[in-house]
């Protein structure tokens, strides 16, 4: 088995160069992409009969993003490149990589929103476990001290204003979702370490192979239940939505090369770290783009 390259020794100031241009990536791009998505999703469709339609078609919309993204990373892709990870890897990495997104989606339908990112930012715990268990990582306790900060300051932030006095919910088929969820991710990492450790390739590989079962995996997914139909329909009725579409596309595709980048250039706990910490930055704007709309109208 021919071991992966070694990361190239860098002073420490290019080195924090190199992880802010990542993380500044990851957390830009993809607050762009959050803000096109609930656009997207959100948004009511007039038809001609004046009623209102809704986009309903989630797998079609990761499909395409995952088309999009498998398409970038071809065209950036170099022919010297060497990649010499068997399709069984990349094959799981990306099926793990679809149940952890399809689990999380699936658990909105039983569990509220803040339910569901608090406990994706936890993803770091499974990430640790799972990269010692399965990739026989070996952690700094002070890298075990700072995901649990910052899971703990994540949580705190996400329910210091619950309300209290409110009941607590039995153990159910949501959460079970999100822990599923959770065990996909941190097989979907401890994947891409040993894919790190033990084999020759770049971000752009590992992005070009990852998306592209994606797609096939989805596309079946799609056939069978002819939501590809029914979105090509919608789009068809709704043209408008074909630009926002490619414009959600372009924020994926920079956004998951900065993430392969990090896997790349780091690991896959930095970049899952970087991730749970984008998510509480993605609220706080966000909050603060619905209070100013709130204001505009009069409201408090």
């Amino acid at each position: 088995m021919v071991k992966g390259h070694e990361p190239v020794q860098r002073h420490w100031l290019a080195e924090s160069w190199h992880f802010l241009i990542c993380a500044g990536g990851i957390l830009s791009c993809y607050f762009v992409f959050g803000i096109q998505q609930e656009r997207i999703v959100q948004g009511k469709y007039e038809l001609p009969d004046e009623s209102v339609e809704k986009f309903t078609f989630t797998q079609a919309l990761v499909f395409f993003l995952c088309t999009g993204n498998t398409i970038y990373a071809y065209l950036i892709r170099k022919k010297t490149e060497i990649d010499n990870v068997p399709a069984k890897m990349y094959a799981a990495s990306a099926a793990s990589y679809l149940l952890a997104m399809i689990a999380s989606n699936q658990a909105l339908q039983y569990l509220p929103y803040p339910t569901q990112v608090l406990a994706k930012s936890c993803k770091p715990i499974p990430v640790m476990i799972f990269g010692v268990l399965f990739a026989h990582k070996r952690y700094n306790w002070r890298k075990y001290c700072y995901v649990l900060m910052i899971v703990i300051g994540v949580a705190m932030f996400l329910y210091k204003d619950k309300k209290r006095g409110t009941e607590d919910k039995d153990f159910g088929f949501g959460e079970a979702l999100l822990i599923f969820s959770l065990a996909m991710d941190g097989t979907t990492t401890s994947i891409q370490d040993r894919i790190k450790k033990s084999y020759q390739r770049t971000g752009n590989s590992m992005m070009f192979y990852t998306n592209l079962y994606s797609s096939l995996y989805l596309s079946a997914g799609l056939l069978v239940t002819g939501e590809l139909w029914s979105f090509f329909y919608f789009v068809q009725r709704h043209p408008y939505v074909f630009w926002d579409l490619c414009g959600l596309a372009i924020a994926s595709c920079l956004g998951q090369w900065c993430i392969f980048k990090t896997i790349e250039e780091f690991s896959p706990l930095t970049c899952s770290i970087v991730t749970t910490t984008r998510k509480l930055f993605t609220i706080i704007i966000s909050v603060r783009i619905l209070c100013g709309k709130m204001a505009e109208n009069g409201l408090e």
